[in-house]
């Protein structure tokens, strides 16, 4: 992976070092400076549908996508075992549980669908 890089030029060196510094800066900005910050209520109660969101742009493309095409299918296993999760976490409101149950799901449509 890295057999290409020349590890005695100075340029690697000074992004490594510029990278070290942007992501301790980034990473400890709050831990530093977080006390003193007061959040508005507004942007707190904003703040709180972020992870949700963030999950649902990396997981949506995964379970609805083949490829470049939208998969809406009943052949799509992936989005199957979306639903069957959804309605679960409705009913139990349980994240832990959701995902184990939506992965069993999932497990389960994948072999019926390889004994068929």
């Amino acid at each position: 992976m890295f057999d290409g890089i020349d590890w005695g030029r100075a340029d690697v060196w000074i992004a490594i070092a510029v990278l070290v510094v942007a992501t301790a800066a980034t990473r400890s900005t709050f831990w530093l400076v977080g006390h003193h910050i007061t959040i508005p209520r507004r942007v707190g109660e904003m703040l709180r549908y972020a992870p949700a969101c963030a999950l649902a742009a990396i997981i949506a493309p995964d379970m609805l996508m083949e490829g470049q095409q939208v998969y809406f299918e009943l052949s799509n296993l992936k989005l199957l075992s979306g639903i069957a999760a959804t309605l679960f976490f409705v009913i139990r409101r349980n994240m832990l549980q959701t995902i184990v149950f939506g992965m069993l799901v999932f497990t389960g449509l994948r072999l019926l669908h390889v004994f068929q």
